[in-house]
């Protein structure tokens, strides 16, 4: 079982929403074994995502803003709102223009965590290993995450929004 408590007192940390997405990347690393770790946010109305942490910033750093391109990672994340796996870099090759940076890195498979709030996808936490890692296991393990995501992007648009 993983151990939550480290993500809890980073909630209860002043200025939250800086501590939050790096104990969720702990936790990520603890519950799926992980080589890397981003979360992207979601605007499906502007059809762009962007990215909103990362632990790997040289390759992939925070910010900008990428269209949402129309695949089978879009149906399943953004359409039906479940978890996408690509186990391969074949698989990866099939969704994401920069496959070839993935691979790169020694990267060759993905799991992309869906984070819903009051019924919309606010963006994705994306776990990368080597290829064939997510197991059946390890896809269950992931919406332990599920939570923890919710809660840290809901501090983040906390911190972005208006104060009262």
């Amino acid at each position: 079982m993983a151990d939550f408590a480290p993500f809890v007192a980073a909630l209860a940390q002043p200025n939250a929403s800086r501590g939050a997405f790096k104990a969720l990347a702990q936790l990520a690393y603890d519950i799926l074994d992980l080589k890397q770790f981003t979360v992207m946010s979601v605007d499906q109305k502007r059809g762009v995502a962007a990215r909103i942490f990362s632990d790997d910033p040289v390759p992939y750093p925070v910010g900008g803003e990428k269209p949402i391109l129309k695949t089978i990672w879009t149906e399943t994340v953004l359409g039906r709102q479940e978890t996408f796996v690509g186990n391969t870099i074949e698989d990866l090759a099939e969704v994401f223009p920069d496959w070839e940076k993935i691979q790169s890195l020694g990267l060759e498979s993905c799991l992309n965590l869906p984070i819903i709030i009051d019924g919309d996808v606010v963006g994705t936490l994306n776990c990368l290993n080597v290829a064939d890692h997510f197991t059946p296991e390890r896809i269950s393990a992931a919406n332990q995450l599920k939570l923890p995501g919710a809660a840290a992007f809901l501090l983040a648009s906390q911190a972005s929004g208006p104060k009262t």
